[in-house]
């Protein structure tokens, strides 16, 4: 049996201002390509809800999308922050924590990966062009999710080393914040060239990763293939 992994998602109106749930197809269709049955996970679930289907899940998959409040990690205030959804942030704080605790299989990808590190104690550039010195521009011109826009090098020794089986990850980038102070029980698994922490993994747990681009868009390339399906066969393991 297919090992049942929830994506989380986020809440969009549309042009009737009716409210809907909303998950871009390439996160459905990487976890199906990699031997998954994926189910989504609303972000408005009613208090005793979300543990009910979280016991159901094999592993979880926290999506990208809007900012994460400032008063989870005491950030720096800025305009750009935006698309703040507080019921998103509630929900995705007690899926990360509870799955860390129980050892269930997780992957975080942008703000899925920058919820990960908040977390479990750390914080956030709110704003990289104006907070982190010398940046590379992290939200690529035009919204160009296949782009290779630059490198990631993964740490020597890291199980994300194993796991992309290349030194060096050509990645997409669609971001404007990103991990300043790095959780204490995060360790770091790759940078970029300006520095930034790109990818983090949780020692100790049978599958605890996060990456801060969209591999998702990226299913094309093998080290991106290799990820989701060993987070796969974790949730089904």
């Amino acid at each position: 049996m297919k090992p049942l992994i929830g994506i989380t998602t986020h809440i969009s109106n549309n042009e009737f201002n009716q409210t809907r749930i909303v998950l871009h197809q390439a996160y459905v269709d990487a976890v199906m390509q990699a031997g998954g049955a994926p189910v989504l996970i609303p972000s408005r679930l009613a208090e005793d809800g979300w543990d009910v289907l979280y016991a159901r899940l094999d592993g979880i998959l926290f999506s990208g999308g809007g900012d994460i409040a400032l008063d989870h990690f005491l950030g720096e205030a800025h305009p750009r922050i935006g698309d703040v959804e507080p019921e998103r942030d509630a929900i995705e704080l007690k899926l990360v924590r509870a799955a860390v605790e129980d050892g269930k299989p997780f992957l975080g990808i942008c703000r899925g990966c920058q919820m990960v590190n908040v977390a479990l104690g750390g914080t956030l550039y709110t704003h990289l062009p104006d907070q982190l010195p010398n940046a590379l521009d992290h939200s690529y011109p035009g919204n160009l999710r296949h782009t290779l826009a630059h490198q990631v090098k993964i740490e020597e020794g890291t199980r994300s080393a194993a796991i992309f089986g290349e030194p060096i990850v050509w990645v997409n980038s669609h971001h404007h914040q990103g991990l300043k102070d790095i959780a204490p029980t995060l360790q770091v698994a790759g940078r970029a060239p300006d520095g930034l922490v790109e990818a983090v993994e949780l020692s100790d747990h049978p599958f605890g990763f996060a990456v801060q681009w969209h591999p998702e868009w990226l299913t094309d390339q093998q080290p991106t293939r290799n990820l989701f399906k060993r987070f796969v066969e974790a949730a089904q393991e």
